[in-house]
């Protein structure tokens, strides 16, 4: 029978499509993992792989085997988490982190895991939601710091935190003449925003009302992070919704000139930290929500209050 070794080799083509790929992301050469595949195939006695395809796909029966040799290596990982319960807060951990939260959180929250678990191995990954969602639902990673909730039934949230939008706005707009904006001040006009596959873009869409034929209106370029919207908006004028999260990090000259709050209950967005629901690491879960409960600025609500939180899609 194969070995677990193959068996993983297997499970990682399935997953990339791509012996280079699956090679690389097993740590060994693809003249290795292709040859440790053609030995298990032997001895299976079925091809598991139609390797004229691209991406690489599994045969008819390649694919029943996949899965069960799926289950085989996700039991093998179980496996090995129950033999360190004994020492729970020990071992690997992988954390999925959207790029509207990594710059802004990880630079205090990565200090304070570190001291807090020092005994974990953590793995940090910046990806979509879309990306993570997929990647929890595949055991490939244990976690992940989002927005939330995700809407998939087979994933735990823990709220850490709630994150309320700020509008930044180039000097010389006339929003910047008042104290607070209210909602339909910014509904049209200039207003930029960030690239397709944010979860942050489609919170502004919902908040905003705009449909997709709005939004190409409105929009003047989207960009791919808040650094890149601030010098947009400061050259070309316009304005955009900014997490509060992300307003710490400016200087306070800034916060003070281009930065306004909302009108009575300002538009908020919900963090939390998501894992499978039956998750063997859930003391691990725990310190890892825990540590951004206590350490996450004093600004930030742990309580979603009078805020009107955003669903992530649009």
């Amino acid at each position: 029978m194969p070995s677990l070794s193959q068996l993983q080799y297997i499970v990682a083509v399935d997953r990339t499509g791509h012996f280079g790929r699956a090679a690389a992301s097993c740590g060994v050469s693809q003249p290795t993992l292709s040859t440790q595949i053609a030995k298990a195939e032997q001895e299976l006695g079925a091809v598991l792989f139609d390797r004229r395809c691209t991406p690489v796909m599994a045969t008819e029966a390649g694919g029943r085997l996949i899965a069960m040799a799926r289950e085989v290596v996700s039991a093998h990982t179980r496996l090995i988490a129950a033999a360190e319960d004994a020492h729970p807060l020990s071992g690997a951990f992988s954390l999925g982190v959207i790029p509207t939260l990594a710059s802004t959180v990880l630079p205090w929250f990565l200090p304070a895991f570190a001291e807090a678990c020092p005994e974990v191995q953590l793995t940090v990954l910046e990806r979509t939601t879309e990306d993570i969602v997929h990647d929890l639902l595949e055991m490939r990673l244990d976690a992940g710091l989002l927005a939330t909730p995700v809407g998939e039934p087979g994933l735990a949230n823990r709220v850490v935190f709630y994150d309320p939008f700020y509008v930044y706005a180039n000097e010389s707009s006339p929003l910047l003449a008042r104290d607070s904006i209210s909602l339909p001040d910014i509904e049209h006009g200039d207003l930029w925003l960030l690239e397709d596959g944010h979860c942050f873009r489609n919170q502004v869409v919902h908040l905003c009302g705009l449909h997709r034929r709005d939004v190409l209106r409105n929009v003047l370029f989207e960009a791919g992070s808040f650094d890149t919207l601030r010098a947009l908006i400061d050259q070309a004028g316009g304005h955009t919704l900014i997490p509060e999260t992300y307003v710490r990090t400016l200087p306070r000259s800034v916060q003070l000139a281009q930065v306004r709050a909302f009108d009575g209950a300002e538009p908020t967005r919900e963090v939390g930290v998501v894992s499978q629901r039956r998750h063997w690491k859930s003391e691990l879960l725990d310190a890892v929500a825990g540590i951004l409960r206590v350490k996450a600025p004093r600004c930030l609500p742990r309580e979603p209050g009078a805020g009107l939180v955003l669903p992530i899609e649009g």
